[in-house]
C-alpha cells in the first residue's frame, strides 16, 4: 500500500514540478556558508528551537505501537494505531492550518502543546486499547495543529533564496532531537516502564517547551 503514494509522489516530481528559470552562466554559491547562515534571522532560529523542543517531547511514534501491544493488541494489527494517528493528522491539518492564517501563530502552537500533553497523560494512564486509541488520536491532532504551521513559519522567516537551506537545517535539528528523544524514551521504557516514559514526555513539555514562547 505504501508503494502507491510513493510512486505517485515520484510522478508529481517528474511532471508536476517546474524549476524557476535561470540566466545562462549564472553561478550558484554554496548556501551553507557563514555569510548565508548569518542571513537567517533570530526569528528563524526561534522556530527551529520550537520545532526541536516539540520533537524532544514527542519522540518516535513507534512507542504508540508498543503501547498498543501492551494493551493486548496482537503484533499484526498493532501498527494500525499509526494508521489511526495519520488519519487524524491528515483530517486535522487543513482546518487548523486555515485557522492559523487568521490569528497569531503562538495561539495554535500553544494549543498543540496542550493537546500533546493530554495525549501523553492519556497514554500513561492505562494500556487498554480504547485509552491508547484516544491518546493516539490526540497525538495525531497535535501533529495536525503544529507541523504545517511550523513549516509555514520556517518559510516566512527565511529569505526566499535560502528557503531550501532553512528547511534543511530545520529538519536536521528536528531529526537529531527525534533521535535523542527516542533513545532516552527507550531507556526510560526499559528501566521504569511505559507509563513513566509518557509522564516524562508530558512533564518535559510542561516545564521545558513553554520557555521559548517569547519570540525574539
Amino acid at each position: 500500500m505504501a508503494v502507491v503514494p510513493g510512486r505517485l509522489t515520484a510522478v508529481l516530481l517528474l511532471f508536476g514540478m517546474r524549476e524557476p528559470a535561470r540566466h545562462a552562466g549564472e553561478k550558484r554559491s554554496n548556501p551553507i556558508r557563514r555569510e548565508n547562515l548569518g542571513r537567517l534571522s533570530g526569528a528563524h532560529w526561534w522556530v527551529v528551537g520550537v520545532g526541536a523542543a516539540f520533537t524532544l517531547a514527542r519522540f518516535s511514534g513507534a512507542f504508540l505501537v508498543l503501547r498498543a501491544q501492551q494493551g493486548g493488541i496482537a503484533l499484526a494489527p498493532a501498527p494500525l494505531m499509526m494508521v489511526a494517528m495519520n488519519v487524524v493528522y491528515a483530517a486535522s491539518a487543513y482546518p487548523f492550518d486555515k485557522l492559523s492564517d487568521r490569528m497569531s501563530h503562538k495561539t495554535p502552537l500553544a494549543l498543540g502543546l496542550i493537546v500533546l500533553i493530554a495525549a501523553d497523560l492519556v497514554l500513561a494512564l492505562h494500556d487498554h486499547w480504547t485509552t491508547v486509541l484516544t491518546g493516539v488520536a490526540l497525538w495525531g491532532a497535535h501533529m495536525g495543529m503544529s507541523q504545517g504551521l511550523l513549516a509555514t513559519m520556517v518559510a516566512d522567516t527565511a529569505p526566499a533564496d535560502l528557503r531550501g537551506t532553512a528547511f534543511g537545517f530545520f529538519n536536521l535539528v528536528s531529526g537529531l532531537a527525534m533521535l535523542t528523544a527516542s533513545v532516552v524514551a527507550g531507556l526510560l521504557w526499559d528501566q521504569l516502564g511505559a507509563a513513566f516514559t509518557f509522564y516524562a514526555g508530558g512533564r518535559l513539555q510542561r516545564h521545558g517547551i513553554a520557555r521559548p514562547a517569547r519570540k525574539p
